[in-house]
């Protein structure tokens, strides 16, 4: 289908507000409304934090604000208006209520509370809908959300950052830095828009991470999951910090931590036959928990883990212009004796970043 350049144009504006909440909404779409009347725009706004207002109501207060006749407009939305009574009232009603004569959505909402029924009402209220304008840029935004409302399961982003050659670190473990500083400051962009940064014991205790977003400027913190099958997270980590949620993932919890941690986390036993955690029930946990987007920074075991499993949505690949040699590499994946056996990818994306590349890759499932 094809669409006006009027219709291309103002959709584009209300996905520019959607990436404003980029860091803002989870666990909740990021969404942007666009009200314009007599090719002007009257009112704009976008989804705020979870239990607050969503973007087709912030753009009539918008509007309101502004003294605008909404009357007759046009509301241009990246998701379906929702149609449920949830911590906040159905938007579609708001707009049929204000008088809206038109309403162009980017995509329908695949929440099942919804799902079409937000786009029947308008239209049984008389209201003229289009969807589909913009529609690929829009799933981009809301990637995690869809599949979790579709599959139960959050969207899966394994970031590592890495030499020419394959080496995220030396042999004896050296690896700050390989990447330069704004291909780091770009990684704590994919932290702080992801619910939840995932990283395994390993790395807690050979790095003692913080995992937080600190390059740029977010309104919340990703919950930090930690996969722990014994509990051995020492209480005093640095990754424990004030306001931020840490969940904890263990199989066969050692006692002399348990009382301690469970002070400061959130701890859930997931064990698989092998006494380690079940990763496939942990996803679906943290779907469960309302985890769009899980960002995981981990070592080559734990990686290797999640490929195996077949639990990766997408690599986020850093790479730099060095050859280390030998070293430790992204994954303990293989060793593979065929070719055939290899995890086939597609390039989503090559973006020079400083010196560096962001390679986005993904599986086709």
């Amino acid at each position: 289908m094809t669409f006006s350049a009027v219709d291309t144009q103002f959709m584009r504006q209300a996905l520019d507000l959607a990436e404003q909440a980029l860091f803002l909404t989870s666990p909740n779409p990021r969404v942007g409304c666009v009200l314009v009347k007599d090719g002007r725009v009257i009112g704009q706004g976008h989804t705020q934090r979870a239990g607050q207002a969503h973007a087709e109501v912030m753009a009539l207060r918008d509007a309101q604000h502004a003294g605008a006749d909404v009357q007759g407009a046009t509301a241009y939305v990246t998701l379906e208006p929702c149609s449920h009574q949830g911590r906040t009232g159905p938007c579609c009603d708001a707009l049929i209520q204000a008088g809206i004569a038109r309403v162009v959505v980017a995509l329908q909402d695949p929440n099942p509370q919804v799902a079409g029924q937000g786009l029947a009402r308008l239209q049984a209220a008389g209201l003229e809908v289009l969807t589909g304008v913009c529609a690929q840029q829009a799933h981009e935004l809301n990637i995690g959300f869809f599949k979790r409302m579709t599959t139960g399961l959050p969207w899966v982003r394994l970031k590592i950052a890495a030499s020419l050659d394959g080496q995220t670190a030396l042999l004896n473990g050296v690896s700050q830095w390989i990447t330069g500083e704004q291909a780091r400051h770009d990684g704590h962009v994919w932290r702080a828009r992801a619910c939840a940064i995932l990283t395994g014991i390993g790395t807690v205790l050979e790095d003692n991470p913080q995992l937080n977003v600190r390059a740029v400027a977010t309104p919340r913190q990703p919950t930090l999951v930690v996969v722990d099958s014994r509990l051995e997270t020492p209480p005093t980590a640095a990754l424990f910090q004030p306001e931020r949620p840490v969940w904890l993932y263990c199989a066969q919890p050692e006692a002399k931590h348990q009382a301690a941690l469970s002070a400061k986390a959130d701890i859930r036993q997931l064990p698989n036959p092998h006494g380690k955690v079940q990763l496939p029930d942990m996803l679906r946990d943290l779907g469960q928990r309302g985890i769009n987007e899980l960002h995981v920074e981990a070592g080559h075991k734990l990686n290797g883990s999640l490929l195996r499993e077949g639990l990766v949505d997408e690599l986020l690949i850093y790479m730099a212009p060095l050859l280390m040699g030998q070293g430790r590499g992204m994954s303990n994946l293989g060793p593979f004796e065929a070719l055939s056996q290899a995890q086939a990818l597609h390039f989503h994306s090559v973006t020079p970043v400083g010196a560096d590349l962001r390679v986005l890759a993904r599986f086709s499932k």
